[in-house]
Formats: structure tokens, sequence, C-alpha cells
């Protein structure tokens, strides 16, 4: 900063960035901050797929099976669970970070789960009560998420 206390070009930009992590954003005077639920509900998201992808870690690494048995099934299954064991764990850091590529990431994870549940059952688990609590975790996101963005404006 020069002496005279005059701000330079790149500090007057520096403040004008936005960062695209929710709980950075200008805060709205509104009784219900909707930017704060959000943030609290994808952190209990990052907490559930945290366990979600250290259970396919599991899978691959036998620790409930027999060791072998990863490697002797197919390998549409073994994709899968390594698909899997990746994008959920990627999208846990973006959802803690309250970060929108977070909730991107999430929803990418959830619906390959979906997805593929409906066309290959026999490979990812899909049962009526896993594909109903997680399109409600999707609504609830969806919902809350266009709140948060509703007051900002």
């Amino acid at each position: 900063m020069p002496r005279n206390g005059s701000q330079t070009p790149s500090t007057h930009a520096a403040r004008e960035y936005l960062s695209d992590r929710i709980e950075e954003r200008p805060v709205a005077t509104t009784v219900m901050r909707w930017s704060f639920v959000l943030t609290w509900f994808m952190r209990v998201l990052a907490i559930l797929w945290i366990m979600k992808g250290l259970s396919a870690w599991a899978v691959i690494l036998g620790v409930w099976t027999p060791v072998g048995q990863f490697e002797g099934r197919s390998t549409g299954y073994q994709a899968t669970i390594i698909y899997f064991a990746l994008i959920d764990l990627i999208a846990a850091v973006g959802l803690w970070m309250a970060s929108t590529w977070g909730g991107i990431m999430w929803l990418l994870a959830i619906m390959s789960h979906l997805i593929l549940a409906a066309f290959f059952p026999g490979i990812v688990s899909g049962g009526v009560m896993t594909l109903a609590f997680f399109l409600t975790l999707m609504a609830v996101y969806l919902g809350v998420s266009w709140l948060a963005a509703q007051e900002n404006h």
C-alpha cells in the first residue's frame, strides 16, 4: 500500500473478489439466514458422504469381506465401487467447505447412485428407502439453496 494511504488497483480488485464459498458471501439482514442453514446442511451431508465414501474404501480393502473378494468380482462392479470411493469423498470435502463445486459434485454423486441403482441393481444397492432418502436430500438441498440465493437479492 502506498504511503499516502490510497488504494492500489490490485487492493480494490481483491475487495471485489467474490468467493464461491457460501459462508463468505455478504450477510443479509433477514430474520432467517438461509445461507447459514445451507452451510450447516451441507456439513451434515459432508459427514454422511464421508461415511459413504469410506464404506466404499472398506469394500475395496476387504474390511468386511475376505481379502481377495473385491478382486474376484466383475470389472463393472470394481469400477463402480472405485468411482464412488473417489467421488463421494471429493463431494464430501466440497460440501464441508460449503463451496459451489461441492454441491455440484454431490449432486453428480447422488444422481450417479440413483441412475446406477435403477439400471444395475446387482451392483449398486437401491432399495426403496435408500432412493426415497436420496431424493428427499436432493429436494431439501435444492430448496434451501434456492432460498439462500433469494435472500441475497
